[in-house]
C-alpha cells in the first residue's frame, strides 16, 4: 500500500486512478467492471479519492494543433531580484497569461521555466514583450519544440505491495 497524508491507496484504489486517467468520461459500471469491483464500491471510493484531493478534477483534453495553438515553447527565465513580493507579482501575472500552460519555479541556473502553447512566432513574440513588461527579468531564452515524442497527463502510479 502507498500512504499519502489524508488517505491510503489500496490496489483498487490505484486500478481506478489508471482507469480514469485513461479516459475519464467512463461511466462508473464501467471503471467498476474493469477493477473488479460492484458498481456502489467503485463509486464510493471514486467519491473518496476525489474528497481527499487524490481525483483533483476532470476536464477535457483539447488538441492544440486542431484549436490553432499547435506551436509549443519553453522559456527559462531568470529574473532580475528575488524578493517575496517580486515572486508573487510576477507569479499572479504569469499565471493570468493563458498562452502559459505550465508554470514552474526551478532551481540551477534558471528560475522559471514556462511552456506556452501558441499559434505562431508572431504569437510567441507578443508573450514574450508581455513577460518583460510583467517584471524586471534578467534572461528570457525561448526553446521551440520541433517535434513531440511523448505527451501525458497520467500519473505514473504506485504499484501496490503484494501480498506474500
Amino acid at each position: 500500500m502507498t500512504t499519502l497524508p489524508s488517505i491510503t491507496l489500496d490496489a483498487f484504489d490505484i486500478a481506478i486512478l489508471g482507469q480514469l486517467q485513461e479516459d475519464a468520461s467512463r461511466a462508473v459500471a464501467e471503471v467498476a467492471a474493469a477493477v473488479n469491483l460492484s458498481q456502489n464500491a467503485c463509486w464510493r471510493r471514486i467519491k473518496i479519492l476525489e474528497e481527499a484531493g487524490v481525483i483533483k478534477k476532470r476536464v477535457a483534453l483539447v488538441d492544440p494543433q486542431k484549436v490553432g495553438c499547435g506551436v509549443t515553447i519553453f522559456v527559462s527565465l531568470t529574473a532580475g531580484e528575488h524578493s517575496e513580493d517580486w515572486l508573487e507579482a510576477f507569479a499572479d501575472k504569469v499565471a493570468r497569461m493563458p498562452e502559459v500552460v505550465e508554470f514552474y519555479r526551478m532551481t540551477g541556473d534558471v528560475d522559471y521555466l514556462l511552456k506556452l502553447q501558441v499559434s505562431d512566432i508572431k504569437a510567441y513574440d507578443e508573450v514574450y514583450k508581455s513577460l518583460i513588461r510583467t517584471a524586471r527579468l534578467r534572461d528570457v531564452s525561448a526553446a521551440f519544440a520541433m517535434e513531440e515524442l511523448k505527451h501525458t497527463h497520467a500519473v505514473p502510479l504506485p504499484r501496490p505491495a503484494m501480498r506474500g
